[in-house]
């Protein structure tokens, strides 16, 4: 059976301005003292990665690949999350978005989808080139601002949105089909893909495309009171990614699942380090076992109260302690004995009478 791999880490939340955190070099060496052997490298920020050139330039990226291993670790997949958000904008969210984009589309929407869709078509060359299978993206929202409306959304306006959103991502999934490579969408509140109702709408849009497949974060399905595990046995075949995130609903007399606008660390729901948090890590664990994922478990630490530097130092052994190395034979494999027709009807009084 195929297995799991980690612990890897997400370095995008570990970045900063002052050293370590604002080099490849010094973020991911001090992450794998921790233990860490695998690290999702965003690729919007230049410090990590020169994406053009890593699209582009076989020696780029065999020198990538080398640097990082003298650091003791590899990369589990490149991450282009802010280019998935601008495939897709609602104008509520135009001018806010905008802090994404490269300073030269900013402002006008249609330059700024082109320069979103070409930095992913980038991302897919680049991990074709790295030898990685997948890309970690957001879908973009044009319906979210309408996920609990009043007044209610028109007839056919979310049609509208979803035949759109798919329109933009079927060249791209078609790109990844050449280049060997899966798109993994997060399902993240405040993306049309949300949930597992959203991606099949949006699936059945693509023609099931087999490019199409998911990124797994339990946290942000028990914040939608969803069956996260359930979720795993319903959608094994299209999970590609997973990111070990925890989260925790404290039920509120004044607050509920929307938050009342107020930051993090007072909503009812808000992430938690590894451990700290709601989710059934070992159901988790075991049901991707169970299913054949053979991706890489990564850590992406957003904690609203624990320092990162904490959270960075427990995550590696929290993944590693809940990574099961499936067994290859049953355990009660010794007592299995092969039986012919014959023996079978036998045992159970069948064809003497």
């Amino acid at each position: 059976m195929a297995e799991m791999r980690g612990p890897g880490v997400m370095l995008s939340q570990f970045m900063g301005d002052a050293a370590p955190f604002d080099s490849l070099d010094g973020v991911v060496r001090w992450l794998a003292g921790f233990g860490y052997a695998g690290v999702q490298v965003p690729v919007h920020d230049p410090r990590l990665i020169d994406l053009e050139r890593a699209a582009a330039e076989d020696g780029y990226c065999r020198d990538y690949r080398a640097r990082l291993a003298d650091l003791g670790v590899e990369v589990t997949e490149l991450a282009a999350h802010r280019a998935g958000q601008l495939v897709a904008v609602n104008p509520a969210f135009s001018e806010l978005s905008d802090v994404f984009a490269a300073p030269a589309v900013r402002g006008d929407p249609r330059a700024r989808t082109a320069w979103a869709m070409r930095q992913l078509r980038l991302a897919i060359e680049a991990a074709a080139r790295l030898g990685l299978r997948r890309v970690a993206t957001f879908s973009g929202a044009f319906a979210w601002p309408y996920a609990y409306p009043w007044p209610p959304p028109p007839p056919g306006l979310i049609d509208a949105a979803f035949e759109e959103l798919a329109r933009r991502w079927r060249p791209l999934l078609d790109h990844a089909e050449s280049a060997g490579v899966d798109l993994c969408f997060e399902l993240h509140p405040g993306e049309d893909l949300h949930d597992g109702t959203t991606f099949d709408r949006f699936l059945a849009l693509v023609d099931g495309h087999r490019r199409a497949r998911i990124l797994f974060d339990p946290s942000h399905m028990l914040l939608q009171h969803m069956d996260y595990l359930g979720f795993i046995d319903l959608y094994a075949d299209r999970i590609g990614a997973f990111h070990v995130k925890d989260a925790e609903f404290i039920r509120s007399p004044r607050s509920g699942v929307h938050g009342g606008f107020q930051d993090w660390a007072r909503r009812p729901g808000r992430f938690r380090s590894p451990g700290d948090g709601q989710v059934d890590f070992a159901g988790v664990f075991s049901r991707l076992a169970a299913a054949g994922y053979d991706g890489w478990a990564v850590l992406e630490w957003e904690c609203v109260l624990k320092r990162k530097e904490d959270g960075a130092r427990e995550g590696a052994p929290f993944i590693r302690r809940h990574i099961i190395a499936t067994a290859e034979t049953p355990f009660d494999a010794a007592l299995r004995r092969p039986l012919d027709r014959d023996a079978a009807r036998r045992i159970l009084g069948i064809g003497g009478e």
